[in-house]
């Protein structure tokens, strides 16, 4: 029994990781078709569910009233905080019940044990759930996974874990862990902590780049292998350049950063921040050189200054020393100097 338990909240997990990006497509859809609705649409998705779960609660529940109640006050009320307060996307708040199901399918399949690990291992489960979810995503063009998205994963788990204590709590309930238990813990303890570390090392270890001209900006890749990737593409991108953005496919980092640095050395121009956009085009002209020059799905005529553009900052920013560090990295990334 918990075995086969345990194989379908396993499987509901691999099926909501592997149906992200697919997801994100029908979300993108429904925002375009209806983008006056989607986030009534979002409240709906989540609330619809979490109803038809509190009815089915007020219906079930005829023993130890208080504590069951209680519990299930608790649940809901951290769900509904979380989501309110946080102001969480359709996506998002989506994403929120799918590990609330989780935290319920992972609860049963522990909760014979009678002791703290049948609140303990579903949350572990959840959390590598959650560290596998957001890697996934990060390796996909349409999607983008970070360590605040793993947390939001790790409350909806708290949340449908005390839901799922009061719809169905265990039999004897004893402080502490057995012996079994205790060995359970460790091995599910110490295999989240390794694959959220290896999880944040991809997505938010990275490095400084230093340049006296321009001054600083992160990127995951140090200079020199920056250089490597320019070169890289450059010959790759001569015949088959980045001009349609595919969904289902691995992310190229490299040209998702050149991309960002576009679209600061953009804002800055358009704001008047002439200094700051001069900045991000050597960025872009020095380590990114040649998304400049290539059709890419975000532009088919490349991103290249045209040269009277060019010459007018130039001229705009004279000899300026102030200080730059770029902040055009769209997610939180912390150099190796940190650790």
């Amino acid at each position: 029994m918990i075995r086969s338990r345990f194989a379908v909240a396993a499987a509901a997990a691999a099926a909501v990781i592997l149906s992200a990006p697919f997801a994100q497509q029908l979300f993108a859809e429904v925002s375009v078709r209806w983008p006056a609705r989607s986030r009534p649409l979002g409240v709906a998705a989540t609330a619809v569910p979490a109803a038809l779960v509190l009815l089915f609660a007020l219906w079930h529940i005829c023993e130890r009233r208080i504590l069951r109640y209680g519990l299930l006050v608790l649940g809901f009320g951290l769900g509904a905080g979380y989501i309110l307060f946080t102001a969480l996307t359709f996506a998002e708040s989506f994403h929120f019940v799918e590990y609330g199901v989780l935290a319920v399918l992972f609860y049963r399949a522990w909760r014979p044990a009678g002791d703290w690990s049948n609140v303990i291992l579903p949350l572990a489960a959840g959390t590598i759930a959650g560290s596998l979810d957001e890697w996934f995503q990060w390796f996909i063009p349409i999607r983008a996974g970070e360590a605040r998205d793993v947390l939001l994963n790790s409350v909806a788990m708290a949340a449908g874990l005390l839901v799922a204590a009061a719809l169905e709590p265990p039999a004897r309930v004893r402080l502490g862990l057995d012996r079994p238990s205790r060995a359970a813990v460790a091995r599910w303890t110490a295999a989240t902590l390794v694959v959220f570390a290896l999880f944040f090392y991809t997505v938010h270890v990275g490095y400084d780049v230093g340049d006296p001209e321009i001054g600083s900006f992160r990127s995951r890749y140090t200079a020199a292998e920056l250089q490597r990737a320019s070169r890289d593409r450059a010959e790759r991108w001569r015949t088959d350049p980045p001009a349609v953005q595919r969904m289902l496919w691995r992310e190229d980092h490299y040209l998702t950063e050149a991309l960002w640095h576009v679209q600061q050395r953009n804002r800055a121009w358009n704001a008047g921040d002439v200094a700051a956009a001069w900045r991000e085009n050597r960025i872009l002209e020095k380590f990114y050189t040649p998304v400049l020059d290539t059709p890419t799905w975000a532009d088919s005529r490349g991103h290249r200054w045209p040269a009277a553009q060019h010459d007018e900052a130039a001229s705009k920013v004279g000899t300026t020393s102030r200080p730059y560090a770029s902040d055009a990295y769209a997610y939180p990334l912390y150099p190796w100097a940190l650790f």
